[in-house]
């Protein structure tokens, strides 16, 4: 049991502590409720962009590493569709260091031409470097448009294409931070050796004098149910081939979402998983092949890849897979193999619950999510799963009407 409180500020800010006096450290993490999925999409890519442009100084601060560094102090970033997150770690009595280095960048960052050009460098450069020229870089380029229509889960958290972090302006730039960075858009966590009542003067004297703004709500389209299996070929200059199968489910909210990840740990989580001994080990069909959920917050995907063994055809490929998830659907998961996952999760959970910094950005995502204590229900939710919740979720969602195929062929030659 993680126990903690939770407290508003006048502007609507979101404060929630957690005591771990075990801890040598305090973990400051600030979740803005903006991901990719919050940008127009003639102009994507923004709020990764702004994971960058976020370090790159505030108004009275033009360094933000320096001063955490120079107090012990560590910190980093990651951008999603659906959120941004950022924190910070440092020794519990140099911690109001983290407070005012977080408190000047959401209050105003430094908005200067030479920023903007230079973070506009770094991201462009990464969507080349990790997108465009690396194997299989560009899987969820071509995947997530095949797999959606309407949603703005369509396009990648880097953006579609590098024109529209090209072209930029800092008009677009100002207007899209002031519409998401702000209190009432965010949800601050504060875990390690610090008092509640530390925690309250310091979020009183740093972030409450920053304006309150209202918050934007959202009304995202809503993806249509797919009807009809679709697939996409394409070649690249890749090592071996390999497919990816992506089919819709519930969002991480619904009451079946612990179901379906367990149904994609039956499938490939570690080397006695279905897929691992049926797909690797004996049918040699795969040198690598995994089942995962994306863990979207709105409807997501379920998706199954694998790279395929030398001399492998696609279609014995993908016929394996099928006569794998058929099983699923056909016949009821052993409780010993269900009891086995369940308690590899436990196992998961339980350990990540030691990490300051975990336990901080997981009661950020839960309160996000509608209550911060879901972080102490999520062993419940997946103990309570049982073997026809499995089957009944496997027929709903395996089906090749669900479906969006991406064929990934190597052009060369063995």
């Amino acid at each position: 049991m993680i126990e903690f409180s939770k407290f508003k500020l006048k502007n609507n800010l979101t404060v929630i502590h957690h005591l771990d006096k075990s801890s040598p450290m305090v973990c400051l993490n600030i979740l803005y409720n903006v991901g990719a999925k919050d940008e127009d999409e003639d102009k994507t890519g923004f709020a990764h962009l702004f994971e960058h442009l976020m370090f790159g100084g505030s108004v009275n601060i033009p360094n933000y590493d320096e001063p955490l560094q120079i107090v012990g102090g560590e910190n980093n970033a990651f951008t999603t569709n659906d959120i941004t997150n950022y924190y910070c770690t440092v020794p519990p009595e140099n911690i109001e260091t983290a407070f005012w280095l977080e408190s000047d960048r959401m209050l105003s960052l430094a908005f200067t031409d030479k920023s903007l050009e230079v973070q506009r460098s770094v991201v462009i450069e990464e969507f080349k470097q990790r997108y465009l020229n690396q194997p299989y870089g560009d899987v969820w380029l071509l995947l997530r448009p095949l797999a959606y229509k309407t949603h703005p889960y369509k396009w990648a958290t880097i953006g579609k294409e590098i024109s529209h972090i090209e072209n930029a302006t800092m008009h677009d730039v100002k207007d899209f931070f002031k519409k998401h960075y702000h209190p009432a858009n965010a949800i601050m966590v504060v875990a390690g050796d610090i008092e509640l009542e530390r925690v309250k003067e310091l979020s009183l004297k740093w972030f409450e004098p920053i304006e309150n703004q209202i918050k934007i709500e959202r009304k995202l389209p809503i993806e249509p149910k797919q009807t009809e299996a679709r697939k996409l070929t394409v070649e690249r200059d890749v090592p071996t081939s390999a497919i990816y199968k992506a089919y819709h489910m519930c969002a991480r909210t619904d009451i079946e979402y612990h179901t379906i990840d367990l149904i994609s740990d039956i499938l490939s989580r570690g080397n006695s998983s279905r897929l691992y001994k049926n797909l690797i080990k004996d049918k040699k069909l795969f040198i690598d092949i995994n089942a995962y959920v994306m863990g979207d917050f709105d409807k997501g995907l379920f998706v199954i890849s694998g790279k395929l063994a030398d001399g492998v055809k696609m279609e014995d490929a993908e016929k394996g897979i099928e006569e794998e998830l058929n099983e699923i659907k056909n016949n009821l998961v052993s409780e010993i193999e269900l009891q086995k996952c369940k308690n590899k999760i436990e196992s998961t959970v339980t350990f990540s619950e030691m990490d300051v910094l975990t336990k901080a950005t997981n009661l950020a995502i839960s309160e996000l999510l509608g209550d911060a204590n879901l972080i102490n229900k999520e062993i419940e939710n997946y103990a309570r799963v049982t073997v026809n919740d499995l089957k009944t979720q496997a027929n709903l969602i395996l089906n090749e009407s669900n479906c969006s195929t991406l064929y990934y062929l190597s052009n060369q030659k063995k």
